[in-house]
């Protein structure tokens, strides 16, 4: 018996019991579907992360109070209003830093914001003319913080589309409108374009307003919650990293980088830790899906070591026909390889679409790896090689007289 007239055969004994077969088939199809959609979650996140990230402004570098090593110098103990505008403007202006194109201090904090009836907590932005340019800032309607809003401490605010759906609702035009922060009363000059997000992340739930503005009128402080540059290239970010600690470690009157009050990151810094934290999410959300794939395989074991006891009768006459112990091997295994390989496909593709209305519902990106469902397949046939082999190991190995005798 050749091997076609075996996988034959084999077809017709798994379709005598449909719901038998098709059960030991689900294990698998939830096991396959299951990895390759949370695979694709996790996948799909890390890209939305990256994407948002990356769009806060291309060779960018933040300067942050505090003590935390990154970059080029390493951070020790320091206060959170070790910044100051001044600083900024040093950096900005000195003939030693030459790796650096443009400089934009910033305050932020989240605040209450009141207008009519309506009210919403957000984050205030302090910033300078050059915030747009960094940070890739488009306006869809009216106008950015001007220079001269800067210097007259001007009370004006750009608003993200957020902030506009929260507090006049969807497709309302506030400019010209007042809203208050702080007891201040602002008008709003511009709206920005959507960049998307969510929660604390989501950068259309902003309000810039002058950085002046923010610290004198609003929050009263005299320091910068942050400083952000933008290198000349993205071969220059380690270069440039190195001549603004320094510089800032000698306009600070320091001389030990341990003993930095101020910490230097850049984007591919955060990239780094994102994928990093994503892949060791994406990971354990697989692992925790492979859980069912195991249980899919002892099930099939179990419904393989059911059919032998079913069957023994029959194996024992084909036994006492003279089948060898290879064809009645290769048999149930080949059922079970059936089983495990038809929950693979049927897996997959329960997965892709379960991945792709996630990605509807979640408005993120659809993403499928060609790795995961080649993993897939590759999984489902070693479960029915691996689970089949002991029940037909099993069958073959029974004595054809004792097989025949069996009631």
């Amino acid at each position: 018996m050749d091997l076609f007239e075996l996988f034959i055969e084999s077809l017709g004994t798994l379709t005598l019991n449909k719901t038998r077969t098709g059960l030991a088939i689900l294990g698998i199809v939830i096991g396959i579907g299951s990895v390759i959609a949370l695979v694709s979650l996790g996948q799909a996140s890390q890209q939305a992360i990256e994407s948002r990230i990356e769009s806060l402004g291309s060779n960018l570098l933040t300067i942050q109070p505090g003590s935390i090593r990154q970059g080029g110098v390493v951070g020790a103990a320091g206060g959170r209003t070790s910044l100051s505008l001044d600083d900024a403007k040093a950096i900005a202006s000195s003939p030693q830093i030459t790796t650096i194109d443009k400089v934009s201090p910033e305050f932020s904090r989240r605040a209450q914001v009141t207008t009519g009836g309506s009210n919403t907590n957000t984050q205030i932005i302090g910033v300078t003319v050059v915030y747009s340019e960094v940070h890739k800032v488009n306006m869809s309607s009216g106008s950015f913080i001007s220079q001269r809003d800067v210097d007259i401490m001007n009370k004006v605010a750009v608003v993200g589309p957020q902030v506009v759906s929260d507090l006049y609702g969807d497709g309302a035009n506030p400019i010209g409108q007042n809203i208050r922060i702080e007891g201040q009363t602002l008008r709003i000059i511009g709206i920005t374009e959507a960049k998307g997000g969510t929660g604390f992340q989501n950068q259309d739930d902003v309000i810039y307003v002058p950085l002046t503005t923010a610290q004198k009128q609003l929050f009263g402080v005299n320091y910068l919650g942050s400083i952000a540059l933008e290198a000349k290239s993205a071969e220059v970010m380690s270069n440039a990293q190195n001549e603004v600690g320094y510089f800032l470690l000698n306009r600070h009157k320091l001389t030990d980088p341990t003993q930095a009050d101020f910490s230097i990151f850049s984007q591919q810094d955060i990239l780094n830790t994102v994928t990093s934290t994503t892949g060791t999410f994406t990971t354990l959300l697989a692992g925790i899906a492979a859980i069912s794939l195991l249980v899919g395989g002892i099930g099939i074991m179990n419904i393989m070591l059911v059919t032998v006891t079913e069957r023994t009768r029959e194996i024992g006459l084909r036994k006492a026909l003279g089948a060898k112990k290879k064809i009645i091997t290769t048999q149930f295994l080949l059922e079970s390889i059936i089983l495990t390989f038809t929950g693979g496909i049927v897996g997959v593709g329960l997965g892709v679409f379960a991945s792709y209305v996630i990605s509807r519902l979640t408005s993120s990106p659809f993403v499928v790896s060609l790795s995961s469902i080649l993993l897939a397949f590759m999984v489902s046939a070693g479960i029915g090689i691996v689970f089949g082999w002991y029940p037909a190991q099993k069958a073959a190995g029974l004595q054809p007289i004792e097989a025949l005798r069996y009631e």
